[in-house]
């Protein structure tokens, strides 16, 4: 028999019954009947963080780390509004989330009664979808559709808009599932024939190269791992978006770095000069494809994405495969069979001479730490940690993506599509929950730190031991890049005046507080943070002019790498020159 219970009431029974551990969030007054049912309830725990916008980074971080959908919990108006931008952070990023925000009474909408928004309107251009729930009794059906929705395909926010006198108005709770038609049906399977014809085109190729991208990672660890099984029987080399590292491990021989903007020489020049381009689970973005009318002109191009929309939206495919990455990878490698490695002899000698540009390796100074070092410091006394990594957004981030290096999926957690200053650090927290026994650390800039900061209080709450660990060169760096670079180092705002003593701050908190000054203490310092059993912020004072490269200008082709040191005209050598 059904029971009535209080939309509130019903909406807590459904999140126990998804499953969910953690509901991200912050109370008030359009949401206090949900608040009242969580009171008591110690089947969910809320994380009561201290902005909205923190609640939906930690629940990126959640659901990134743990391949499980983050939750959020937030009132009407304001508290929607503040959590928009994690909202849209997630669905560039192809993250699942399920948002319930608040909402006035039914018989308030559209009155500009007291903290009234459009949550439906404001939030349709960046959800899978969303809802308005007017009636008790559809609640159950509306969060059981959400969480699938937000989950299966290619995973991302669903908002559930529910007014106040819902939550307070009783219907019947069904016992079990509901039974209902699904009206969501990803395609999950590549046919028979595109996967014969990608086998062929794989086989035949002189120099493929994988292009892969977030998509095998939110497909869960057997897309990675079938992903390798692949690369191993074809021997082709593979490189990846910021957001797909971890997918394929760093430390392979065939392995080429990072693409793009901020990608290595090699494997620009490898996707440049490719015959074959098999694209798993990345989406063609123009931080990646540079000048379109240049990118790899003489390719065949697979592309297997469970999201139709994105194939054909920016580069033409000339096999398009609709489909899970992990089933797609699955049956490419039944079909390859017993077929031997492609003899790729000669096309790996050509990487191999990229690759002596040492495209990654940079200046050191005596009178400064180079952000790079750090980085590789850190790295290097953490990597046998297996830790989880969440950064910020500006330089920070790319030299965290070039010199830290991931060898699993799913501890790399960034802002990649929205690029979202504040994401590191609230992701961190939600990372550390999800994974209460790993090491996380949150590589900061000291502007970007900043946006999220308050949600230091949230660490202490919960005594979450996230490590934080900025590189502080007291400009917004990326921006100071650019403004050097195209705007004749007129660096209009982008000095970071006033900062606070970090080390204060982090005191202040509850944290401890580490300030390293100089190359001589990265080593002992980066030890003591990692070793302090609570939250640790570390203000690592490095070079101020450091620049991130190799780098892409805007508006040139994906070969025109400014590298450091000298602009490469074209950047091919002679022997690339001729092959185009």
């Amino acid at each position: 028999m059904s029971e009535e219970r209080s939309g509130a009431a019903i909406l807590v029974e459904c999140l126990v019954r998804q499953g969910v551990e953690f509901v991200f969030g912050y109370p008030g007054g359009a949401v206090l009947p949900i608040y009242d049912e969580l009171f008591g309830d110690h089947r969910i725990r809320h994380i009561l963080v201290r902005h909205e916008a923190g609640a939906a980074h930690a629940a990126e971080g959640y659901a990134r780390s743990t391949g499980k959908p983050g939750v959020v919990l937030v009132t009407s108006g304001p508290g929607a509004t503040n959590a928009i931008t994690g909202i849209a952070d997630a669905f560039m990023d192809s993250i699942p989330l399920v948002v319930i925000t608040g909402q006035v009474a039914t018989n308030l909408i559209g009155t500009d009664a007291f903290q009234e928004a459009d949550t439906v309107g404001l939030t349709r251009h960046c959800t899978k979808h969303n809802y308005l729930v007017k009636d008790p009794a559809e609640l159950a059906a509306t969060i059981d559709e959400a969480f699938e929705i937000a989950t299966t395909g290619r995973p991302g926010p669903v908002v559930v808009d529910i007014p106040k006198n819902v939550q307070v108005a009783t219907a019947a709770l069904p016992a079990g599932p509901i039974q209902r038609p699904r009206r969501y049906t990803p395609n999950t399977v590549g046919t028979i024939d595109e996967i014969a014809e990608a086998i062929e085109l794989i086989a035949n190729a002189k120099a493929p190269v994988f292009y892969t991208g977030g998509g095998v990672i939110n497909s869960g660890p057997h897309a990675s791992e079938a992903l390798r099984k692949l690369q191993t029987l074809t021997g082709a080399p593979l490189t990846s978006t910021l957001m797909g590292l971890g997918a394929f491990p760093s430390d392979h021989p065939d392995w080429l770095g990072m693409l793009g903007m901020h990608g290595t020489y090699e494997a620009n020049l490898a996707m440049n000069q490719a015959d074959l381009i098999v694209a798993v689970g990345a989406r063609f973005d123009d931080r990646v494809t540079g000048r379109l009318d240049a990118f790899a002109p003489n390719s065949t191009k697979i592309h297997i994405d469970i999201d139709r929309s994105s194939i054909n939206k920016i580069v033409q495919a000339d096999l398009p495969i609709v489909g899970d990455c992990g089933v797609v990878l699955k049956q490419l490698i039944e079909a390859w069979g017993n077929r031997k490695p492609c003899d790729l002899t000669e096309w790996k000698a050509r990487i191999a001479g990229w690759r002596e540009r040492d495209s990654l390796a940079y200046p050191h100074r005596k009178d400064a730490i180079m952000p790079q070092l750090a980085v590789e410091r850190l790295f290097a006394l953490t990597n046998d940690m297996d830790p989880i990594i969440t950064t910020e957004v500006g330089q920070h981030q790319m030299w965290a993506a070039q010199y830290f290096g991931f060898v699993k999926p799913n501890r790399w957690l960034t802002s990649g599509g929205l690029g979202t200053m504040g994401y590191g650090m609230p992701a961190a927290i939600g990372a550390q929950l999800g994974n209460p026994d790993k090491l996380v650390i949150d590589i900061a800039g000291e502007a970007s730190i900043q946006m999220n900061i308050q949600e230091m209080g949230t660490a202490s709450q919960f005594r979450l031991p996230i490590k934080v660990f900025i590189l502080n060169n007291e400009y917004m760096g990326m921006v100071r890049q650019w403004q050097e670079l195209t705007y004749e180092s007129r660096y209009s705002n982008s000095y970071s005046d006033s900062l606070p003593d970090f080390v204060a701050l982090a005191e202040a908190y509850g944290w401890k507080g580490i300030r390293i000054t100089d190359e001589a203490d990265l080593d002992a310092s980066i030890m003591a943070m990692i070793e302090h059993d609570g939250p640790v912020m570390v203000d690592c004072q490095v070079s101020k002019e450091a620049n991130c490269f190799p780098m892409i200008p805007s508006g040139a082709a994906h070969t025109e790498m400014l590298l450091y040191g000298d602009m490469v005209e074209g950047t091919m050598d002679d022997e690339a020159k001729a092959l185009v």
